[in-house]
Parts: structure tokens; sequence; C-alpha cells
């Protein structure tokens, strides 16, 4: 696709387009080139502007670089560079303004805004839509980017060349950025404002089957606006109170609102979905508001697939189902040195084993470290493959048994052990079986064993826990993207956020209260009698200190959200990237000023004002 300025012309972000209110959730393809005054003087206009911004999201939210610059450089996750360079050079803060990871947050975000402004505008005027609802879409959506362009990149021009908050279809090669801490004020205005607005307007519930924005997403994204801006240079003493306020009119009303936390932490995610129609799927109750694809279909998810293999960056596909995978394909078994591979040939299920955002040594070893009282590890990481291909493999030194033996499909190919212990238990136990599967021991997975590969990158294959959140096996083929909806907001976090503020008011009995309620639902697992999981449940409730901190409830969504491309915001946006990005060797370079993004090179290179660098981020 054609690159264009960002201020010359606001593009449709693709010419395919998704009809919000299709119950057969087809497409309806209506080219346009360019979109002028005219498009938003009609019902099909505005509805199409509406499709536009949704269909623009898919570049924010699933693909490899929004991935890339949502968790790397963390705690949490370490970039291979045999997987991708720029990840290693975001995770290793040796990147610059040239990054196209940055730049394609940067170049599509103002697309879908300079929307929003055009259907804000006129939409009032127009007859035959729900009003309301319209406005209260493009208010939310308008918010949500620009939540997510301040909290990379500081203060965003609310002016795109015709005035503030108004849509242009006019060229302009200014940027207007300057004076920092008055945007920055704007910028807190517009997105409190627009999220209070879609509160008031935006329909009570969701349909049952499709991710319409409600009150409950609007009042969740508003909570967290609050908590950002709480942490800010415009801080304001009602922040924390008002964050508090918000997500407890979810939590308070959830029949109301049609939102639940599920029974089981790993049923939120998980593509056993397939096979559990019964809890909603990808449409379940504790998903307030995700970025809808179709499972299975390319095409009418805008993905580019070239010889097979779908476009890995750039483009609108689930590439989260791809981008955390091990090299299981490459995996020997029942040893390292054995003749078998039993899961040689890729599957739809386990995806393209792309191996570039890896877990660290801190999130396996320490947020992780309850592995049995708490299932979000479980719910989080696979840990056996089955075998995709028959194939001969020979018994190990010290078995019961001796000569070859048969793995066929659907047989325990690999498992990834848990921890050192449970390594030993299943090797010795692999001695006495007629079928070993290989065990892969912590030692073995970079990252994990302490060790992080340079610039060279990891030794092939790749052995890490594999996050699993997004994995499709809808997917026509195991090199594709995803097709699953990406969830933006769930209702555990909104559950973290209310905590969070009831601990910056002072009331800490209540923030207890709130996060017990989340780690209290961690502790169930479906193959537990009703005593067991009792009992798990105490074990973490009496894990929760009386006394909430910043770094526990960061560690809660750690747990709570792994994986879900938003850990390098949730610490920048509280002032913690620093020290926790420092947590691995990775982050040795990080200096104060990476807190935010740098504005990409080409926006400052297609202005025609003087010292066009005075417009960039201190030090960048």
């Amino acid at each position: 696709m054609k690159r264009v300025k960002i201020y010359l012309y606001i593009l449709l972000a693709g010419s395919v387009l998704l009809t919000e209110n299709s119950c057969s959730k087809k497409l309806t393809e209506h080219p346009y080139t360019v979109n002028t005054v005219a498009m938003f003087q009609n019902t099909q206009g505005i509805q199409l502007g509406l499709n536009a911004v949704y269909s623009g999201l898919r570049y924010i939210y699933g693909p490899e670089g929004a991935n890339i610059i949502g968790d790397l450089g963390t705690d949490m996750w370490w970039g291979n560079a045999g997987g991708a360079a720029a990840a290693y050079q975001i995770s290793t803060y040796t990147y610059d303004y040239t990054d196209g990871s940055i730049l394609t947050l940067w170049n599509r975000t103002f697309n879908n805004i300079n929307m929003c402004n055009g259907i804000i505008t006129w939409a009032p005027s127009i007859t035959g839509i729900d009003t309301a609802d319209v406005l209260g879409q493009a208010h939310f959506l308008r918010a949500l980017c620009y939540l997510n362009l301040v909290s990379q990149f500081g203060a965003i021009p609310v002016d795109l060349g015709s005035g503030d908050y108004a849509f242009n279809q006019s060229s302009f090669a200014g940027f207007n950025r300057l004076p920092l801490a008055d945007i920055l004020t704007k910028d807190w205005k517009l997105i409190i404002s627009d999220l209070t607005y879609a509160t008031q307007n935006l329909r009570t519930q969701r349909p049952a089957g499709a991710y319409n924005l409600s009150k409950a997403a609007a009042y969740g994204l508003l909570a967290k606006a609050y908590i950002f801006k709480g942490y800010s240079a415009n801080a304001e003493t009602s922040d924390w109170q008002n964050a508090y306020n918000a997500a407890m009119q979810v939590i308070n009303n959830k029949a109301t609102y049609g939102c639940a936390l599920l029974p089981n932490y790993a049923d939120v995610t998980s593509y056993a979905k397939y096979s559990k129609p019964e809890l909603g799927g990808d449409y379940n109750a504790e998903i307030l508001f995700a970025i809808e694809r179709i499972p299975g279909d390319l095409p009418s998810n805008e993905e580019s697939v070239f010889n097979g293999l779908a476009a890995t960056s750039g483009g609108k596909d689930v590439n989260a189902s791809n981008d955390y995978n091990m090299s299981y394909d490459g995996a020997a078994a029942p040893l390292v040195s054995s003749p078998g591979k039993p899961c040689a040939t890729r599957s739809p299920l386990y995806g393209r084993p792309l191996r570039i955002i890896c877990p660290t040594d801190y999130l396996i070893k320490t947020i992780f470290a309850d592995k049995t009282n708490d299932s979000r590890y479980d719910g989080t990481f696979n840990s056996v493959y089955l075998a995709t291909v028959q194939t001969t493999s020979s018994y190990p030194a010290g078995s019961s048994f001796t000569g070859s033996f048969t793995y066929n499909v659907g047989d325990t190919g690999i498992v990834v052990s848990h921890n050192d212990t449970e390594y030993a238990a299943l090797v010795a136990a692999q001695l006495k079986s007629a079928k070993p599967y290989r065990v892969i021991s912590q030692s073995e997975m970079p990252g994990v064993n302490g060790t992080y590969p340079g610039s060279g990158g990891a030794a092939q294959p790749v052995l890490i826990p594999s996050m699993m959140k997004y994995w499709d096996p809808a997917r026509p083929n195991a090199n594709d993207g995803g097709g699953r909806p990406y969830p933006v907001l769930k209702l555990s976090e909104v559950y973290l956020l209310a905590a969070e503020a009831a601990m910056k008011m002072g009331n800490n009995a209540e923030a207890v209260n709130e996060i017990n309620v989340v780690r209290s639902r961690a502790a169930f697992r479906s193959n537990l009698s009703a005593a067991d999981v009792a009992t798990r449940q105490a074990a973490m409730v009496a894990a929760t200190p009386a006394t909430i901190t910043v770094d526990f409830i960061l560690d809660e969504h750690a747990r709570e959200l792994a994986g879900e491309a938003n850990r390098w915001v949730d610490l920048a946006m509280r002032g913690q990237l620093l020290n926790r990005a420092k947590l691995t060797p990775y982050g040795a370079k990080i200096q104060s000023y990476m807190t935010l993004r740098p504005i990409p090179k080409s926006q400052l290179d297609n202005m025609t004002v003087p010292n066009s660098k005075d417009y960039q981020n201190p030090s960048w």
C-alpha cells in the first residue's frame, strides 16, 4: 500500500470495510480515494466513516509492529533478533526515529482521528441514523486514538490543519505541537471529554455476538484515562476519585451492562471457544471491547498473503498468534539429539513459530512464581504439543525399552516444564514410558534461563513457553495470521484499575477487596473439585498484602494481561518503565528520555517549517 503523508490527505484505511450492523458479518466494498466533506452528508457516508475507523484500528491491535512496541523493552518480554531485528532494537533501546513499528502507530492513527472529527462535525445534521450512538462511537474512538498516541509520544496535535478538533481535507505541512505543555493539556481535556460523552450516549449493552461499543467499554476506558492522567504532569487531585467512580460504575452494574468475569481465566481468550459455544467464545461477557476479525477469512480481514505466508508486519492480521511462538517444529524428541521431530509439520493451531517476542526470566520465574494456586500461567502459555506428523525416534539411554518407537499424529510430542522440579520428575518418568516425549527444561529457554542473546540472535530452534491467547485453529494455513477479535479492554482490568484508584486515595482495604476478586478467580481450574478450588482461593487471597503498592498492581497486570501488547504503556504512564526495564540485561541502555517514543523522522522531514527538530521529543 502506498504511504501517504499524514497531513496531506486522510484516506480510508483500506477499501474493504466491515459493515458493523450486518448480522452475517459480510464485508461491503466501497472504494474511495480521498475523503471530502461531501462524504459525511448522508447516512451511508457516516457509516462508512465509522467502518473506516474500525478497519484502521486493525493496524494498531494485533499486527507484529503493534506487538513489538506494546510489549518489548519491558520486564516481561525480550525481542529475539533471530526472529526480527526490529524486536531486538526496541527491546534493547537501540532504535531511533526511523523505526517502522513506531511509524505505523503514528501514521495509521491520525487517519482515524480525522475521520472521527468529520463524523462528530456532520453526524448531528444527518437524518436516519441513531445520532447518539453514532456520536458516542466517534467520541470513544477518537479518545482511544489520542490515548494511544499520548501514551507513547506525549503531546499530540488537536489541530490537524483546519483548527482544533476539525476535519481536515487540505494539504498541511505544519505540525501544531508547540508549546508542548499547552497541547498536552488539550489532549487530556479532549480524551476525558470524549469518553465522558461516550458514557452518556453509547448503548447500554453490546450485542451478544458483536463488539459494538457500549457504556461498559466507555466507563472502563475512562477509568484508565483518569489513572494515566493521575500520574501525568496534568494530574488533578480528583483524578483518582474519578477513576474509581468510572471503574465502579461498571463493577456495580455488571448485570445492567451485560458484562461479567468468567469463572475460568483460561476461557476468556482460549481457542477452546470452538468447543465451548456456551461461553460466548470470543464474544464472552468479560471482554468489553475488541477489534474484530472473522476467523478463517483472510480477505474479509484485509490480510495480504504472499506465497502462502501472511504478511507479518504492516498489515491487519492478528500476528500475535505467531509472534510469541517457539520453534516447536524444529524440536527433536525425546532428546535434543534424537532423530524424530514429532511436531515438524506446522499446524493451524500452533501457528507460525516466529519466536520474535519471548518471555523473560522475571515473567516466568517471578511474576508467575506460583503456577499451582494461580491458573493464569497455564491460561496464558502452552505446555503440551501433540505430534503433527508420524515419525520414528529412538529410546533414550537408561530407558526401560530399547530400539525405536513411532509417534503417531495426536501423541504427546513435547512438554514445556513449569520449573526445574517438574522437569526432573517428567524426565525420570520418561525412562519408564513406551512412548517418551521431549521435556523442555527452563535451562534450555533463552531469556528464561537468564541468558539473553545479542544482536546475532538466538540459536535455532528457540524453545520458550509459547503465549497462546491468540491461537486460531480456524486459520486456513499454519503460517497465516489469526482472525479472532483482538481484546482492547476486559472487565478484569477494570477491577485492577478500581483497586489502583482506591490505593492512590489511601483506601487500601478497598484496593484489596477489588484486586482479590481477580485473584480469587485466578485460582479456579475446571479439573479441580470445589474443595480444592476453595483451598487455592484462600492461598491466593492470603498472599495479597494488606497494603497494596504500585509494584503489586503492576505484577497483577502482568499476570492478568500478559501478551496483550500493553506492558510498555502501563509502565511508562505510571513512571515505572525505567526501573522495570532494567530487571533484565536487555534494558541496560534505557535512558529517562526514552519513556516517550521519538516523533518519526518522516513526519519531521515532511514539514516545511524552519527548525523541524524543535518538534521532536527531548533528546531523540
